[in-house]
């Protein structure tokens, strides 16, 4: 599991090994700095907690929990009315929560954790599609201790219950694609990968819960809308669809607990456009704590994924932690 491998060797390296890769999210703005301009709300009330799963439903087209697909709630208590009712996202909810009722965006992510007293960020870049739940990021390891970039950026196609990575490490081809079966890991491929599923990302939100809105800010020029709360992994999964709940119910197994601390950020339209998790491992010793970022912009952009043939796939012995 991840957290093994990050204790295997302590420091930047062992994080490598750890993940893989992972997203930037703090493209300009990203990092939700600038200050809320709206006074924090600290109600916790139904409406935050159906303006959160609402948006997660809109991307992965799973109904929120029995919440009404027309329904997205504005600021609780704010000038677009009183707490619950529909604010500017009805349009986005407006298109329901019907299977293929996402989009497309372009991803930003990021993957930070701490090692030996060395904080880690994995950072990655690319475009994901909500509707065929794939996508394909670059994902850029950390420079070693003295700044040497001694790793080779991984390439990452994310697809139903897989994921193919090139350039993953020693021994395998320069040509040649590792697949990874996300259902058979420990954590559901939430970080084993250095960068979150924007799917698996999104359809955590559908288990949230304790929601606080807590104002407005400014992301990237975007005025979003800030919730803060828990979700739970094990109700998330149990509102996915039979068929696509495997990382998920894999997750719901192999974390320290099923609780998953968040902040969303959503735009006036109601949709998702950046999403934290916090997540927590204990095998042995304390708990490791590993935070992913998500950041979804230019929504819409075409994107595709071509699945490598059985051919160009890699079967053999990859060596951790090394490069080729």
């Amino acid at each position: 599991m991840v957290v093994q491998q990050h204790r295997s060797g302590g420091g930047a390296r062992a994080v490598c090994a750890l993940a893989a890769m992972g997203v930037m999210a703090a493209a300009a703005g990203c990092s939700g700095g600038g200050g809320d301009r709206a006074a924090a709300d600290d109600r916790a009330g139904p409406g935050a907690v159906e303006a959160v799963r609402q948006a997660a439903a809109v991307l992965t087209g799973v109904d929120a929990g029995g919440a009404s697909p027309a329904r997205v709630t504005g600021r609780p208590g704010g000038k677009d009315g009183a707490e619950g009712t529909p604010a500017h996202a009805g349009a986005a909810a407006g298109a329901g929560t019907k299977a293929g009722a996402g989009t497309t965006a372009k991803v930003n992510t990021s993957m930070e954790t701490a090692a030996g007293g060395t904080r880690v960020t994995i950072r990655g870049r690319g475009a994901y599609d909500f509707r065929s739940r794939s996508g394909r990021l670059k994902v850029v390891l950390p420079q070693d201790a003295v700044g040497k970039e001694e790793h080779l950026p991984i390439t990452e196609l994310l697809a139903p219950g897989a994921l193919y990575m090139m350039n993953r490490g020693a021994g395998v081809p320069k040509d040649k694609w590792v697949r990874i079966d996300t259902t058979a890991l420990a954590d559901g491929n939430l970080v084993t990968g250095g960068a979150t599923d924007p799917m698996a990302a999104a359809e955590l939100l559908l288990g949230a819960r304790a929601v606080t809105y807590l104002g407005e800010s400014d992301l990237a020029g975007v005025t979003v809308r800030h919730y803060r709360g828990t979700t739970d992994i094990g109700r998330a999964a149990r509102q996915v669809p039979a068929a696509s709940r495997g990382a998920l119910t894999a997750a719901a197994k192999g974390f320290r607990t099923d609780t998953v601390p968040f902040d969303a950020y959503l735009d006036e339209q109601g949709r998702l456009r950046k999403v934290r998790h916090r997540f927590s491992f204990a095998n042995e010793g304390p708990a490791v704590e590993v935070v992913s970022t998500t950041l979804l912009y230019g929504f819409g952009v075409p994107v595709s994924v071509k699945i490598p043939a059985g051919r160009d796939i890699y079967t053999g012995e990859i060596r951790q932690g090394q490069q080729p």
